[in-house]
């Protein structure tokens, strides 16, 4: 029982990493280009955090800025009530080009951050594994340069979310907020 139970967990294990060996970077990706200011317009994740705040989502603004050493330092401003908040995110670089490492300081979680496809002018697409000691999720998030995106590309997302294994209830695109919102400037 324990051999067979072990075993289980080491396919379930072999699994998670093969889905996470398979999920794409962008090719020839431009890290100067996807500097500057993005709205986040869609969010997908199987993570508990995500379905408890989920139905308190709205949009919020993104500014990835490169850092002397080529990292990113990515800065989102949110509505919390009706204060604005701001996280600051330190993504290093790894040695494939669109490909993210990440630490909370605050959970102690790794993110392996993937830019998986963008035309760096409209709306880029971001696949994340989140692994904590005791579980792993995944989030896709979908960047604008504007607050609006065609048909096709929210298609896209979703669609992709879905080959991720997200299932329509973990998937959202986010409410904007009123247009004179602080954190929106």
């Amino acid at each position: 029982m324990h051999a067979t139970l072990l075993g289980v967990l080491g396919l379930a294990l072999l699994g998670a990493l093969h889905a996470q060996d398979s999920v794409p970077v962008q090719t020839d990706f431009q890290q100067d280009k996807l500097m500057g200011r993005w709205y986040s317009i869609g969010l997908a994740s199987n993570s508990n955090w995500f379905k408890e705040k989920k139905h308190l989502m709205k949009m919020c603004t993104t500014v990835i800025s490169a850092t002397a050493d080529g990292n990113l330092e990515v800065t989102s401003t949110y509505p919390k009530g009706d204060q604005c908040e701001k996280k600051n995110s330190l993504y290093t670089k790894t040695e494939q080009p669109g490909r993210f490492s990440y630490t909370s300081p605050r959970w102690g979680s790794k993110h392996d951050i993937r830019v998986v496809e963008t035309n760096y002018e409209e709306y880029a697409l971001v696949a994340t594994q989140i692994s904590k000691s005791t579980s792993s999720s995944t989030m896709v998030l979908l960047y604008s340069r504007t607050k609006e995106l065609s048909p096709e590309r929210l298609e896209r997302f979703t669609e992709f979310s879905r080959e991720q294994g997200l299932t329509d209830e973990e998937i959202l695109i986010l409410p904007r907020t009123g247009e004179n919102s602080r954190w929106e400037r």
